[in-house]
C-alpha cells in the first residue's frame, strides 16, 4: 500500500533543452520528409521513450553509417559525430542532416583549433558517451581523456601549452574539481572565456539543488545512459537528500515514497514523463513549480534541413499559386518538441 506523498516540488528548468528540441523536431521533419526507412546515427538522444516512439515510424538507429544503404537520409546525433564519420555519411549519396548542437560544435571548434595550434588538449568527459567519442576524434593525437583528478595525476608531463575543455553534460561540480587538478598539475592551463558546460546542464542542476535539501525523496527522470541525468542524481545526493530515484518512467517509482518528494527530469526526458510520474506520486497537497530562470534559448533546424523546408515551401506555394504577401514559413521557433512527440505518438499507433 501506497505511503501518502503530502506535495510535489517540482524543479524548473527541467527537461527537453534547445539541442533537443532542435534533434527531436529535425527527425521529425525528416521522417515526414521521406518513405522509411530513415536512419539515425547512434540514439537521436537518450531517451529510451523519444526513441522507441521514432523507430515505431520507420527510423532504424545504427552505431556504424556503413549499415546504412546506399542513398538512403540519414541524420546524426545531437552528441556529434567524429569527422571521418560525418565523412563517411556523406559519401553515401544519401540525405544527411547533422544535428549536432551547436554547443558540442563549439567545443569541437576549440578541440581543433587548440590542437592546430600545438596545445595539449585534457578533456574532461565520460570515456564512452556519443560526446566523448566525437569530440576525442577530433584530433586523437593531441588529447587526453579524464574522468576525475586522479585521471589527471596519471598524464605524462608534457612540454607544450595545455587547454582544458569538457563534455557538455557534465556537472559544475565534476568539471571544476578535474579543472583544478589540471591547473595545479600543469599551471597555467588554457580555458575557453565562455565554459563549455551547457547552460541548460547547469539550469537544470541549480533548479534541483534549489529544492533537494527540503525533500524526502528526489525523482529524477531520464536514461541511465543520459550523462546530464546522472549528473542530476548526483547533485540531488549532493544537496542532501537521502533518498534519489532515477527512473526511466513513473512504473519504476516505488510505492513507499512520502512526505515531501522533489521531481526532475534530464535534458533528454519529455514533458509527458514528469506529468505521468506526477500523477502516480498524487500528492495530497499538490504541486509546487519551483523556477530559478526562464530559459527561451532555440536552436534553428540543421541547416541542410533548412535548405530541404525552404525548397518544399517554396514549391508548395507556387503549386499553389500563393501570392507572396500571403506565404507562411513554417513555425519551427513556437512549434515544442513535446508536442511533436505527441503527433508523432498518434501517427505510430
Amino acid at each position: 500500500m501506497r505511503v501518502a506523498v503530502d506535495r510535489v516540488l517540482l524543479a524548473a528548468p527541467r527537461g527537453f533543452c534547445a539541442g533537443v528540441e532542435m534533434a527531436i523536431k529535425a527527425l521529425a521533419w525528416l521522417v515526414r520528409s521521406f518513405p522509411p526507412p530513415v536512419y539515425c546515427y547512434h540514439e537521436i538522444v537518450h531517451n529510451r521513450l523519444v526513441v522507441d516512439r521514432f523507430e515505431r515510424l520507420g527510423v532504424v538507429f545504427v552505431d556504424d553509417v556503413a549499415q546504412v544503404p546506399a542513398g538512403r537520409p540519414l541524420m546524426l546525433s545531437a552528441h556529434g559525430s567524429a569527422p571521418e564519420v560525418v565523412s563517411q555519411a556523406r559519401q553515401r549519396g544519401g540525405y544527411v542532416v547533422d544535428a549536432v548542437c551547436p554547443l558540442v560544435t563549439k567545443v569541437h571548434h576549440e578541440v581543433r583549433v587548440r590542437a592546430g595550434k600545438g596545445f595539449r588538449v585534457v578533456y574532461v568527459g565520460h570515456e564512452g558517451h556519443d560526446e566523448a567519442v566525437g569530440t576525442m576524434a577530433v584530433a586523437p593525437e593531441s588529447i587526453s581523456l579524464v574522468s576525475e583528478p586522479a585521471d589527471v595525476d596519471a598524464l605524462d608531463d608534457v612540454d607544450v601549452p595545455v587547454a582544458v575543455l569538457a563534455q557538455t553534460t557534465l556537472s559544475h561540480r565534476d568539471w571544476s574539481e578535474v579543472a583544478d587538478a589540471a591547473k595545479d598539475r600543469f599551471g597555467d592551463v588554457w580555458m575557453p572565456g565562455r565554459s563549455d558546460l551547457c547552460f541548460a546542464t547547469t539550469n537544470r542542476q541549480s533548479a534541483l539543488a534549489e529544492i533537494a535539501a527540503r525533500c524526502d525523496a528526489v525523482v529524477v527522470i531520464g536514461s541511465a545512459n543520459s550523462s546530464n541525468t546522472m549528473a542530476l542524481a548526483k547533485v540531488a545526493a549532493e544537496s542532501g537528500c537521502e533518498q534519489v530515484l532515477r527512473v526511466n518512467a513513473a512504473s519504476e517509482l516505488p510505492d513507499n515514497l512520502f512526505g515531501t518528494v522533489g521531481v526532475t527530469a534530464g535534458a533528454s526526458a519529455p514533458e509527458e514523463l514528469v506529468e505521468a510520474v506526477i500523477a502516480k506520486l498524487a500528492p495530497h497537497d499538490g504541486t509546487t513549480e519551483v523556477t530559478i530562470t526562464d530559459e527561451d534559448e532555440y536552436f534553428p533546424p540543421p541547416r541542410e534541413l533548412r535548405d530541404l523546408l525552404g525548397a518544399m515551401e517554396a514549391a508548395v506555394h507556387a503549386t499553389l499559386a500563393v501570392a507572396p504577401a500571403a506565404r507562411v514559413s513554417a513555425a519551427d521557433r513556437t512549434t515544442a518538441a513535446s508536442d511533436v512527440l505527441a503527433a508523432l505518438a498518434a501517427t505510430a499507433y
